[in-house]
Protein backbone atom coordinates (compact mmCIF):
# COMPACT_ATOMS: atom_id res chain seq x y z
CA UNK A 1 0.00 0.00 0.00
CA UNK A 2 1.27 3.44 -0.92
CA UNK A 3 1.04 6.60 1.14
CA UNK A 4 -1.51 9.25 0.06
CA UNK A 5 -0.37 11.32 -2.90
CA UNK A 6 -0.31 14.99 -1.86
CA UNK A 7 -1.89 17.62 -4.05
CA UNK A 8 -0.12 20.94 -4.61
CA UNK A 9 -1.79 24.17 -3.56
CA UNK A 10 -1.70 27.15 -5.91
CA UNK A 11 -4.04 29.34 -7.84
CA UNK A 12 -4.55 26.53 -10.36
CA UNK A 13 -4.14 23.60 -7.99
CA UNK A 14 -6.30 20.57 -8.57
CA UNK A 15 -8.89 19.29 -6.09
CA UNK A 16 -7.53 18.51 -2.64
CA UNK A 17 -7.96 14.74 -2.84
CA UNK A 18 -5.49 12.30 -1.24
CA UNK A 19 -5.49 9.05 -3.20
CA UNK A 20 -3.98 5.83 -1.88
CA UNK A 21 -3.24 2.80 -4.01
CA UNK A 22 -4.35 -0.34 -2.19
CA UNK A 23 -3.30 -3.80 -3.34
CA UNK A 24 -4.87 -6.94 -1.88
CA UNK A 25 -3.16 -10.24 -1.12
CA UNK A 26 -4.58 -11.68 -4.35
CA UNK A 27 -3.23 -8.75 -6.37
CA UNK A 28 -6.46 -6.76 -6.81
CA UNK A 29 -5.67 -3.03 -6.93
CA UNK A 30 -7.91 -0.08 -6.10
CA UNK A 31 -7.63 3.65 -5.57
CA UNK A 32 -8.86 4.74 -2.15
CA UNK A 33 -9.91 8.13 -0.82
CA UNK A 34 -10.53 7.84 2.91
CA UNK A 35 -13.31 10.12 4.16
CA UNK A 36 -14.42 9.31 7.67
CA UNK A 37 -16.49 12.44 8.31
CA UNK A 38 -19.52 10.84 6.63
CA UNK A 39 -20.80 7.30 7.27
CA UNK A 40 -20.85 6.45 3.56
CA UNK A 41 -18.85 4.18 1.25
CA UNK A 42 -19.02 4.62 -2.53
CA UNK A 43 -17.43 2.18 -4.95
CA UNK A 44 -17.13 2.60 -8.71
CA UNK A 45 -15.50 -0.09 -10.83
CA UNK A 46 -15.17 -0.98 -14.49
CA UNK A 47 -14.32 -4.23 -16.22
CA UNK A 48 -12.51 -3.91 -19.53
CA UNK A 49 -14.87 -4.34 -22.47
CA UNK A 50 -18.62 -3.83 -22.30
CA UNK A 51 -20.78 -3.99 -25.41
CA UNK A 52 -17.64 -4.53 -27.49
CA UNK A 53 -17.53 -8.07 -26.10
CA UNK A 54 -21.03 -8.91 -27.39
CA UNK A 55 -20.98 -11.78 -29.90
CA UNK A 56 -21.93 -10.70 -33.43
CA UNK A 57 -25.16 -12.68 -33.18
CA UNK A 58 -25.89 -11.54 -29.63
CA UNK A 59 -25.96 -7.76 -29.69
CA UNK A 60 -27.26 -6.41 -26.40
CA UNK A 61 -25.90 -9.33 -24.33
CA UNK A 62 -23.71 -7.25 -22.03
CA UNK A 63 -26.51 -4.75 -21.47
CA UNK A 64 -28.90 -7.55 -20.55
CA UNK A 65 -26.33 -9.03 -18.17
CA UNK A 66 -26.07 -5.63 -16.48
CA UNK A 67 -29.77 -5.89 -15.70
CA UNK A 68 -29.54 -9.44 -14.37
CA UNK A 69 -26.64 -9.37 -11.91
CA UNK A 70 -28.81 -7.98 -9.09
CA UNK A 71 -31.79 -10.19 -10.00
CA UNK A 72 -30.75 -12.99 -7.72
CA UNK A 73 -27.35 -14.40 -6.75
CA UNK A 74 -26.08 -17.23 -4.58
CA UNK A 75 -28.92 -18.60 -2.50
CA UNK A 76 -30.97 -15.41 -2.88
CA UNK A 77 -33.59 -15.21 -5.60
CA UNK A 78 -34.47 -11.85 -7.16
CA UNK A 79 -37.05 -10.94 -4.52
CA UNK A 80 -34.78 -11.84 -1.62
CA UNK A 81 -31.76 -10.08 -3.15
CA UNK A 82 -33.66 -6.88 -3.89
CA UNK A 83 -35.36 -7.02 -0.49
CA UNK A 84 -32.03 -7.24 1.28
CA UNK A 85 -30.76 -4.19 -0.60
CA UNK A 86 -33.91 -2.23 0.25
CA UNK A 87 -33.83 -3.23 3.92
CA UNK A 88 -30.29 -1.91 4.25
CA UNK A 89 -30.60 1.15 1.98
CA UNK A 90 -27.96 -0.25 -0.37
CA UNK A 91 -27.69 1.07 -3.91
CA UNK A 92 -26.14 -1.40 -6.36
CA UNK A 93 -26.27 -1.18 -10.14
CA UNK A 94 -24.50 -2.18 -13.32
CA UNK A 95 -24.30 -0.75 -16.83
CA UNK A 96 -22.75 -1.99 -20.08
CA UNK A 97 -21.13 0.80 -22.03
CA UNK A 98 -19.24 0.52 -25.30
CA UNK A 99 -15.81 0.03 -23.76
CA UNK A 100 -16.43 -1.09 -20.21
CA UNK A 101 -18.83 -2.94 -17.96
CA UNK A 102 -19.48 -0.55 -15.11
CA UNK A 103 -20.64 -1.21 -11.56
CA UNK A 104 -21.50 1.09 -8.69
CA UNK A 105 -22.17 0.47 -5.01
CA UNK A 106 -23.20 2.96 -2.35
CA UNK A 107 -23.87 2.01 1.24
CA UNK A 108 -23.98 3.41 4.74
CA UNK A 109 -20.83 2.25 6.46
CA UNK A 110 -22.81 0.44 9.17
CA UNK A 111 -24.25 -1.82 6.45
CA UNK A 112 -20.91 -2.52 4.78
CA UNK A 113 -20.90 -6.25 5.62
CA UNK A 114 -24.20 -6.80 3.85
CA UNK A 115 -23.28 -4.50 0.96
CA UNK A 116 -19.98 -6.23 0.22
CA UNK A 117 -21.64 -9.62 0.59
CA UNK A 118 -24.30 -8.74 -1.98
CA UNK A 119 -21.75 -7.27 -4.40
CA UNK A 120 -19.60 -10.41 -4.11
CA UNK A 121 -22.59 -12.63 -4.79
CA UNK A 122 -23.69 -10.55 -7.79
CA UNK A 123 -20.26 -10.75 -9.41
CA UNK A 124 -19.31 -14.31 -8.48
CA UNK A 125 -22.59 -16.22 -8.30
CA UNK A 126 -25.35 -14.60 -10.42
CA UNK A 127 -28.30 -16.95 -10.85
CA UNK A 128 -29.87 -16.07 -14.22
CA UNK A 129 -33.13 -17.69 -13.11
CA UNK A 130 -35.58 -18.31 -15.94
CA UNK A 131 -38.21 -15.92 -14.58
CA UNK A 132 -35.64 -13.15 -14.10
CA UNK A 133 -34.25 -13.62 -17.62
CA UNK A 134 -37.77 -13.48 -19.08
CA UNK A 135 -38.69 -10.39 -17.06
CA UNK A 136 -35.51 -8.41 -17.85
CA UNK A 137 -35.65 -9.39 -21.52
CA UNK A 138 -39.27 -8.20 -21.70
CA UNK A 139 -38.32 -4.88 -20.10
CA UNK A 140 -35.47 -4.32 -22.55
CA UNK A 141 -37.57 -5.27 -25.59
CA UNK A 142 -40.38 -2.97 -24.42
CA UNK A 143 -37.88 -0.12 -24.14
CA UNK A 144 -36.49 -0.83 -27.60
CA UNK A 145 -40.00 -0.85 -29.01
CA UNK A 146 -40.70 2.55 -27.46
CA UNK A 147 -37.48 3.88 -28.98
CA UNK A 148 -38.05 2.36 -32.42
CA UNK A 149 -39.42 5.63 -33.85
CA UNK A 150 -37.51 8.01 -31.60
CA UNK A 151 -35.57 10.39 -33.90
CA UNK A 152 -32.68 10.82 -31.47
CA UNK A 153 -32.19 7.07 -31.06
CA UNK A 154 -32.56 6.39 -34.77
CA UNK A 155 -30.03 9.09 -35.59
CA UNK A 156 -27.45 7.98 -33.04
CA UNK A 157 -27.63 4.30 -34.01
CA UNK A 158 -27.45 5.04 -37.73
CA UNK A 159 -24.50 7.39 -37.24
CA UNK A 160 -22.43 4.79 -35.36
CA UNK A 161 -23.39 2.08 -37.87
CA UNK A 162 -22.12 4.27 -40.73
CA UNK A 163 -18.98 5.35 -38.89
CA UNK A 164 -17.91 1.87 -37.79
CA UNK A 165 -19.39 -0.74 -40.17
CA UNK A 166 -18.44 -4.29 -39.20
CA UNK A 167 -17.03 -3.22 -35.83
CA UNK A 168 -18.74 -3.59 -32.42
CA UNK A 169 -18.85 0.23 -32.16
CA UNK A 170 -21.30 0.16 -35.07
CA UNK A 171 -23.83 -1.93 -33.16
CA UNK A 172 -26.34 -0.47 -30.67
CA UNK A 173 -25.19 -1.03 -27.09
CA UNK A 174 -28.61 -2.23 -25.99
CA UNK A 175 -29.04 -4.44 -29.03
CA UNK A 176 -32.15 -4.50 -31.18
CA UNK A 177 -35.52 -6.16 -30.74
CA UNK A 178 -34.58 -9.20 -32.82
CA UNK A 179 -31.20 -9.84 -31.19
CA UNK A 180 -32.39 -9.34 -27.61
CA UNK A 181 -35.44 -11.55 -28.15
CA UNK A 182 -33.13 -14.45 -29.02
CA UNK A 183 -30.77 -14.17 -26.04
CA UNK A 184 -30.68 -17.23 -23.80
CA UNK A 185 -29.42 -17.78 -20.26
CA UNK A 186 -26.65 -20.20 -21.30
CA UNK A 187 -25.05 -17.69 -23.66
CA UNK A 188 -25.38 -14.89 -21.12
CA UNK A 189 -23.68 -16.99 -18.44
CA UNK A 190 -20.78 -17.80 -20.76
CA UNK A 191 -20.29 -14.14 -21.67
CA UNK A 192 -20.46 -13.13 -18.01
CA UNK A 193 -17.36 -15.20 -17.26
CA UNK A 194 -15.55 -13.31 -20.01
CA UNK A 195 -16.87 -9.89 -19.02
CA UNK A 196 -16.19 -10.13 -15.30
CA UNK A 197 -12.48 -10.84 -15.35
CA UNK A 198 -9.71 -8.99 -13.54
CA UNK A 199 -7.71 -8.17 -16.66
CA UNK A 200 -8.02 -4.41 -17.01
CA UNK A 201 -10.31 -4.06 -13.96
CA UNK A 202 -10.30 -0.57 -12.39
CA UNK A 203 -11.69 0.10 -8.90
CA UNK A 204 -12.16 3.32 -6.93
CA UNK A 205 -13.41 3.47 -3.35
CA UNK A 206 -14.32 6.66 -1.50
CA UNK A 207 -15.54 6.94 2.05
CA UNK A 208 -15.53 5.55 5.56
CA UNK A 209 -13.13 2.64 5.15
CA UNK A 210 -9.43 2.15 5.88
CA UNK A 211 -6.81 0.83 3.48
CA UNK A 212 -6.28 -2.33 5.57
CA UNK A 213 -9.98 -3.17 5.57
CA UNK A 214 -10.32 -2.40 1.88
CA UNK A 215 -7.48 -4.80 1.00
CA UNK A 216 -9.47 -7.62 2.60
CA UNK A 217 -12.74 -6.52 1.00
CA UNK A 218 -11.16 -6.44 -2.46
CA UNK A 219 -10.33 -10.13 -2.22
CA UNK A 220 -13.78 -10.89 -0.81
CA UNK A 221 -15.46 -9.29 -3.82
CA UNK A 222 -13.03 -9.54 -6.74
CA UNK A 223 -10.32 -12.01 -5.70
CA UNK A 224 -11.95 -15.17 -7.08
CA UNK A 225 -12.83 -13.70 -10.49
CA UNK A 226 -10.98 -15.06 -13.54
CA UNK A 227 -7.59 -13.47 -14.16
CA UNK A 228 -8.40 -12.59 -17.77
CA UNK A 229 -6.57 -10.24 -20.09
CA UNK A 230 -7.35 -6.69 -21.23
CA UNK A 231 -8.48 -6.33 -24.82
CA UNK A 232 -5.73 -6.04 -27.37
CA UNK A 233 -5.87 -2.56 -28.88
CA UNK A 234 -5.05 -1.73 -32.52
CA UNK A 235 -1.67 -0.21 -33.33
CA UNK A 236 -3.38 2.94 -34.59
CA UNK A 237 -6.83 4.38 -33.89
CA UNK A 238 -9.71 2.88 -35.83
CA UNK A 239 -10.59 5.20 -38.71
CA UNK A 240 -14.07 6.66 -39.06
CA UNK A 241 -15.75 5.56 -42.27
CA UNK A 242 -18.07 7.56 -44.51
CA UNK A 243 -16.52 11.00 -44.09
CA UNK A 244 -18.01 13.39 -46.64
CA UNK A 245 -21.30 11.49 -46.76
CA UNK A 246 -24.76 12.63 -45.66
CA UNK A 247 -27.45 10.07 -44.85
CA UNK A 248 -31.14 10.73 -44.24
CA UNK A 249 -33.71 8.50 -42.55
CA UNK A 250 -37.13 9.63 -43.70
CA UNK A 251 -39.49 10.19 -40.77
CA UNK A 252 -42.65 12.26 -40.81
CA UNK A 253 -41.81 14.68 -38.01
CA UNK A 254 -41.75 18.51 -38.06
CA UNK A 255 -38.10 18.74 -36.96
CA UNK A 256 -34.96 17.17 -38.35
CA UNK A 257 -32.49 15.68 -35.91
CA UNK A 258 -28.96 16.31 -37.20
CA UNK A 259 -25.84 14.57 -35.96
CA UNK A 260 -22.34 14.81 -37.38
CA UNK A 261 -19.03 13.13 -36.67
CA UNK A 262 -15.45 13.80 -37.69
CA UNK A 263 -12.05 12.55 -36.55
CA UNK A 264 -11.30 13.37 -32.92
CA UNK A 265 -8.39 13.00 -30.52
CA UNK A 266 -7.47 9.99 -28.42
CA UNK A 267 -7.24 10.69 -24.69
CA UNK A 268 -3.46 10.23 -24.71
CA UNK A 269 -2.97 12.50 -27.73
CA UNK A 270 -0.61 15.42 -26.91
CA UNK A 271 -3.20 17.76 -28.37
CA UNK A 272 -6.14 16.50 -26.31
CA UNK A 273 -5.98 19.22 -23.64
CA UNK A 274 -5.84 21.99 -26.26
CA UNK A 275 -8.56 20.17 -28.20
CA UNK A 276 -10.81 20.24 -25.15
CA UNK A 277 -10.41 24.01 -24.91
CA UNK A 278 -11.11 24.31 -28.63
CA UNK A 279 -14.25 22.20 -28.37
CA UNK A 280 -15.50 24.34 -25.48
CA UNK A 281 -15.20 27.33 -27.79
CA UNK A 282 -16.89 25.58 -30.71
CA UNK A 283 -19.82 23.84 -29.06
CA UNK A 284 -18.94 22.61 -25.59
CA UNK A 285 -20.31 25.58 -23.68
CA UNK A 286 -24.07 25.63 -23.24
CA UNK A 287 -24.39 29.41 -23.51
CA UNK A 288 -21.21 30.99 -24.88
CA UNK A 289 -19.98 28.63 -27.59
CA UNK A 290 -19.78 29.77 -31.19
CA UNK A 291 -22.39 27.25 -32.29
CA UNK A 292 -24.81 28.39 -29.59
CA UNK A 293 -24.37 32.04 -30.52
CA UNK A 294 -24.53 31.53 -34.30
CA UNK A 295 -27.17 28.81 -34.55
CA UNK A 296 -29.50 29.77 -31.73
CA UNK A 297 -28.93 33.35 -30.62
CA UNK A 298 -28.29 35.09 -33.94
CA UNK A 299 -30.46 33.01 -36.29
CA UNK A 300 -32.97 31.22 -34.07
CA UNK A 301 -32.41 27.98 -35.98
CA UNK A 302 -32.54 25.65 -32.99
CA UNK A 303 -33.09 25.55 -29.26
CA UNK A 304 -29.84 23.74 -28.61
CA UNK A 305 -26.65 22.81 -30.46
CA UNK A 306 -23.47 21.24 -29.18
CA UNK A 307 -20.24 19.41 -29.93
CA UNK A 308 -17.92 17.22 -27.90
CA UNK A 309 -14.73 15.24 -28.13
CA UNK A 310 -15.44 11.54 -27.66
CA UNK A 311 -12.35 9.38 -27.24
CA UNK A 312 -13.11 5.66 -27.27
CA UNK A 313 -10.67 2.87 -26.48
CA UNK A 314 -10.09 2.09 -30.17
CA UNK A 315 -11.06 5.31 -31.93
CA UNK A 316 -11.81 8.98 -31.38
CA UNK A 317 -14.55 11.24 -32.68
CA UNK A 318 -15.65 14.81 -32.70
CA UNK A 319 -19.43 14.55 -32.43
CA UNK A 320 -22.12 17.19 -32.46
CA UNK A 321 -25.58 18.06 -33.61
CA UNK A 322 -28.83 19.88 -33.25
CA UNK A 323 -32.54 19.60 -34.00
CA UNK A 324 -34.24 22.16 -36.21
CA UNK A 325 -37.19 22.72 -38.54
CA UNK A 326 -37.09 20.58 -41.66
CA UNK A 327 -36.88 23.63 -43.90
CA UNK A 328 -33.89 25.04 -41.96
CA UNK A 329 -31.83 21.87 -41.54
CA UNK A 330 -29.53 22.64 -44.48
CA UNK A 331 -28.95 26.18 -43.20
CA UNK A 332 -28.16 24.93 -39.70
CA UNK A 333 -25.59 22.46 -41.00
CA UNK A 334 -24.05 25.14 -43.21
CA UNK A 335 -23.59 27.44 -40.21
CA UNK A 336 -21.96 24.64 -38.21
CA UNK A 337 -19.55 23.90 -41.06
CA UNK A 338 -18.77 27.59 -41.44
CA UNK A 339 -17.81 27.97 -37.78
CA UNK A 340 -15.56 24.93 -37.94
CA UNK A 341 -13.87 26.32 -41.06
CA UNK A 342 -13.35 29.70 -39.37
CA UNK A 343 -11.62 28.05 -36.45
CA UNK A 344 -9.40 26.03 -38.80
CA UNK A 345 -8.43 29.05 -40.91
CA UNK A 346 -8.40 31.89 -38.39
CA UNK A 347 -8.36 30.24 -34.97
CA UNK A 348 -10.22 31.65 -31.97
CA UNK A 349 -9.50 34.94 -30.27
CA UNK A 350 -7.27 35.26 -27.22
CA UNK A 351 -10.35 36.27 -25.23
CA UNK A 352 -12.21 33.10 -26.23
CA UNK A 353 -9.28 30.94 -25.21
CA UNK A 354 -8.85 32.61 -21.83
CA UNK A 355 -12.57 32.46 -21.06
CA UNK A 356 -12.73 28.78 -22.01
CA UNK A 357 -9.71 27.96 -19.85
CA UNK A 358 -11.14 29.92 -16.93
CA UNK A 359 -14.40 27.96 -17.08
CA UNK A 360 -12.75 24.55 -17.51
CA UNK A 361 -10.40 25.15 -14.58
CA UNK A 362 -12.93 26.90 -12.35
CA UNK A 363 -15.70 24.33 -12.77
CA UNK A 364 -13.53 21.28 -12.11
CA UNK A 365 -14.02 21.24 -8.30
CA UNK A 366 -17.77 20.73 -8.86
CA UNK A 367 -16.95 17.17 -9.87
CA UNK A 368 -15.62 16.48 -6.37
CA UNK A 369 -18.32 17.76 -4.02
CA UNK A 370 -19.74 14.34 -3.04
CA UNK A 371 -18.23 10.90 -2.47
CA UNK A 372 -20.04 9.30 -5.45
CA UNK A 373 -18.86 12.13 -7.73
CA UNK A 374 -15.27 11.72 -6.54
CA UNK A 375 -15.44 8.00 -7.18
CA UNK A 376 -16.89 8.50 -10.66
CA UNK A 377 -14.29 11.10 -11.66
CA UNK A 378 -11.37 9.05 -10.39
CA UNK A 379 -12.67 5.95 -12.15
CA UNK A 380 -12.83 7.89 -15.41
CA UNK A 381 -9.18 8.84 -14.96
CA UNK A 382 -8.17 5.27 -14.20
CA UNK A 383 -10.07 3.81 -17.14
CA UNK A 384 -8.42 6.33 -19.46
CA UNK A 385 -4.94 5.37 -18.32
CA UNK A 386 -4.13 8.23 -15.96
CA UNK A 387 -2.51 8.02 -12.54
CA UNK A 388 -3.79 9.88 -9.44
CA UNK A 389 -1.06 12.49 -9.90
CA UNK A 390 -3.02 13.84 -12.84
CA UNK A 391 -5.35 15.54 -10.34
CA UNK A 392 -2.61 17.94 -9.33
CA UNK A 393 -1.46 18.47 -12.92
CA UNK A 394 -4.76 18.79 -14.76
CA UNK A 395 -5.53 22.46 -14.17
CA UNK A 396 -1.93 23.50 -14.82
CA UNK A 397 -2.02 21.73 -18.18
CA UNK A 398 -5.14 23.64 -19.17
CA UNK A 399 -3.72 26.93 -17.89
CA UNK A 400 -0.64 26.48 -20.07
CA UNK A 401 -2.60 26.04 -23.32
CA UNK A 402 -1.73 28.87 -25.71
CA UNK A 403 -3.46 30.46 -28.66
CA UNK A 404 -0.86 28.81 -30.90
CA UNK A 405 -1.69 25.39 -29.42
CA UNK A 406 -5.36 25.95 -30.22
CA UNK A 407 -4.53 27.01 -33.76
CA UNK A 408 -2.56 23.83 -34.41
CA UNK A 409 -5.22 21.50 -33.07
CA UNK A 410 -7.96 23.43 -34.93
CA UNK A 411 -6.21 22.67 -38.21
CA UNK A 412 -5.97 19.02 -37.23
CA UNK A 413 -9.64 18.72 -36.31
CA UNK A 414 -11.26 21.04 -38.83
CA UNK A 415 -8.72 21.39 -41.64
CA UNK A 416 -10.40 18.55 -43.51
CA UNK A 417 -14.00 19.77 -43.92
CA UNK A 418 -15.44 16.30 -44.52
CA UNK A 419 -17.96 15.13 -41.94
CA UNK A 420 -20.18 12.10 -41.70
CA UNK A 421 -23.68 13.53 -41.31
CA UNK A 422 -26.81 11.66 -40.27
CA UNK A 423 -30.28 13.20 -40.31
CA UNK A 424 -33.68 11.90 -39.25
CA UNK A 425 -36.78 13.74 -40.45
CA UNK A 426 -37.66 15.35 -43.76
CA UNK A 427 -34.90 17.92 -44.23
CA UNK A 428 -35.19 20.25 -47.19
CA UNK A 429 -32.09 20.70 -49.35
CA UNK A 430 -29.74 18.68 -47.18
CA UNK A 431 -28.76 16.21 -49.92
Amino acid sequence: MNAPIPVAHSAIAGPSVAVQKVRSAAGVEAWLVEEHSLPLIAIDFAFDGGATRDPANGTGSAYMISGLLDEGAGDLDAEAFQGKMADHAISLGFDARRDDFHGQLQTLSRHRDTAFELLALALNAPRFDADAVTRVKSQIVAGLQRQAQNPETLCRNALYAAAYPGHPYGRPEKGDIDSVSKLQAAGLKALTRDLLSRGGLKIVVVGDITADELAQRLDQVFGALPEGKPRALPGSPLAIQGLGQTHVIDLDVPQTVLRFVGPGLMRNDPGFIAGSVLNHILGGSAFTSRLFLEVREKRGLAYGVSSSLLPLRESAMLVGGTATRNDRAAESLAVIREEMAKLANEGPSEHEVEEAKRYIIGSYPLRFDTSPKIAAELLSLAVNGFEPEFLSERNRLFAEVTLADIGRVAKRLFGDPRLLVQAVGRPVGLV
